[in-house]
């Protein structure tokens, strides 16, 4: 599956439990996606606290896909080609420069 495919996938979730519905008690906005995908993201960091080692798979699985989810809806909503972006951002950082070793 492709970018396309995994947001045609989410967008058909969102669209069958009425997400995208005005009276939704989950408006699908840009700054509400945002929020979400902020929170996910904190889930995703949670798992680490306090240890160094890899958390538990399954648990990092569930919480990189609903980042991912939000990422794909934040993307959708405002009209950004996500692949194309992520392929524009590579080629940008090909062109950086990171100091090697920063104090």
């Amino acid at each position: 599956m492709d970018i396309q495919q995994l947001t045609q996938a989410m967008d058909e979730f969102v669209t069958s439990k009425g997400w995208y519905q005005p009276t939704s008690p989950r408006p699908q906005t840009c700054r509400n996606i945002a929020i979400s995908l902020c929170l996910e993201s904190a889930e995703v960091l949670e798992l680490f606290q306090w240890q160094d080692e890899l958390p538990d798979n399954d648990e990092l699985k569930g919480e990189l896909a609903d980042t991912a989810l939000y990422l794909l809806q934040l993307a959708r909503l405002a009209n950004i080609n996500l692949e194309s972006a992520i392929l524009e951002k590579l080629a940008q950082n090909y062109n950086r420069r990171w100091e090697q070793n920063p104090e």
